[in-house]
């Protein structure tokens, strides 16, 4: 659908919907998208989809309806629905949608040049293959995909925005006797994807995570991986930050504010516009503009999210946090490019355990913060040199603690989705092995 199509009728579905209600927004998507699988060494299954999407949200003496419809052309039956759904709903602290606001409407994270087409996706698993077969391992699956998004946001006060995304991600999956190796990428620009190191990296931990010998029970100096460390940040330090949560009672930080929280040489915060992220956006799912927001500043914690619902039910603001699934999904506390950061250092010149991954990370506490993982692509490493792989161990404790306890960061930074990280080094870490 062109754009101006769509604004022609969003523009009426407003008019329509002020007739009976105080406000109103319209959450527009329509995108493209290709994926193929690999099933070993060959391509098992190739799509190819255009879909649209439509949201709509009203609210009405602070009463909130929603409803969704994957074809804008009932966009009236879908608006019936919303309103219908609305006066259901419990009345709450409401303070109203944002009004538009001078900001540019260039895209930060999209690709012009980027084609979503089977061949380009079918040149990404070749390239993965290739740089896998550099290792004596065999490739079971692997992926990749492509898409180009458009959003159209606009409510009845007069905002009317408008964003370009791109995404392109690649995986693999590779065995050698019982062992598994898998690595991964994504971005929002082909440039920035490197599907032969994808490919090389998996047939590794393959290959050589079959050489691993047991290690004994024991304190271990740690190198937790990008991929590891995100794999805990993610499922329990991440949501802590959420205001719902905190005001809620669900989160470790509540009543914490100016406190230390994490190890003192370490900062984290959002940075909507940070350039070549992938979750780089000028505003969030509502229409509120974005802004850095710096949660903990050198182990302090200085803040946390909130969408417009939280916000107004707590007497907060909102820090332009909401994020979306889809079209088909409210909008919610999230973030756009969480970064980790701090004092930068060479952490692998000594030896320790460095962990590529975790599994079971999932099942940790998100209110206590207690974990029990295993470890996956294990090796010991010094010098910069991976040594003796490492064949099973399990690592508990408490993701809390454990950030008061990094004791240096790596030099580079990964990008995982809307993680932006690096390495980091753990003194004296409890594992258990044989």
């Amino acid at each position: 659908m062109r754009w101006w199509v769509a604004v022609a009728w969003i523009e009426e579905l407003i008019r329509e919907a002020e007739k009976s209600v105080d406000e109103v927004e319209v959450f527009f998507v329509e995108g493209e998208s290709v994926s193929a699988e690999l099933k070993t060494k060959k391509v098992s299954l190739a799509t190819t989809s255009r879909d649209c999407g439509l949201g709509i949200r009203t609210i009405h003496k602070g009463r909130i309806g929603s409803s969704s419809t994957n074809n804008s052309e009932e966009w009236r039956d879908c608006l019936k629905a919303a309103i219908a759904s609305g006066k259901l709903a419990t009345p709450q602290e409401w303070g109203g949608l944002p009004g538009p606001a001078d900001l540019p409407m260039t895209p930060l994270a999209f690709d012009p040049d980027l084609c979503v087409e089977p061949e380009t996706a079918r040149e990404l698993l070749e390239t993965m293959l290739s740089g896998a077969q550099e290792h004596d391992a065999e490739v079971t699956a692997g992926s990749a995909g492509l898409s180009s998004t458009r959003v159209l946001l606009a409510n009845s006060h007069g905002v009317r925005y408008s964003d370009e995304h791109t995404g392109v991600s690649v995986s693999l999956e590779a065995i050698h006797g019982q062992s598994t190796g898998y690595e991964f990428d994504s971005s929002w620009a082909l440039s920035r994807i490197d599907p032969a190191h994808v490919g090389e990296r998996a047939g590794f931990f393959a290959s050589e995570s079959a050489k691993g010998t047991d290690i004994p029970t024991g304190a271990y100096d740690l190198l937790l991986s990008p991929l590891a460390w995100a794999e805990l940040l993610g499922n329990v330090y991440v949501p802590a930050l959420n205001g719902r949560s905190v005001h809620a009672g669900r989160s470790k930080f509540a009543d914490m504010l100016g406190k230390p929280v994490a190890s003192c040489g370490l900062s984290m915060y959002d940075d909507p516009h940070l350039s070549g992220a992938s979750g780089s956006t000028r505003w969030d799912a509502e229409g509120t503009p974005t802004r850095r927001i710096d949660f903990i500043e050198k182990g302090v914690l200085k803040a946390f999210a909130y969408d417009l619902k939280t916000a107004y039910r707590y007497g907060k603001a909102s820090t332009g946090s909401a994020s979306r699934g889809g079209y088909g999904g409210l909008p919610g506390i999230g973030h756009h490019n969480f970064v980790i950061d701090g004092e930068r250092g060479t952490v692998d010149d000594e030896r320790v355990l460095f962990i590529h991954n975790l599994i079971g990370a999932h099942t940790a506490n998100p209110l206590s913060g207690e974990f029990s993982v295993e470890l996956s692509n294990a090796f010991f490493m010094e010098g910069g040199e991976y040594q003796e792989p490492v064949r099973s161990a399990m690592l508990s404790g408490n993701v809390f603690d454990l950030h008061f306890m990094i004791a240096g960061l790596g030099k580079d930074s990964r990008n995982l989705g809307s993680l932006i990280l690096p390495a980091a080094k753990i003194h004296d870490q409890r594992i258990i092995g044989k």
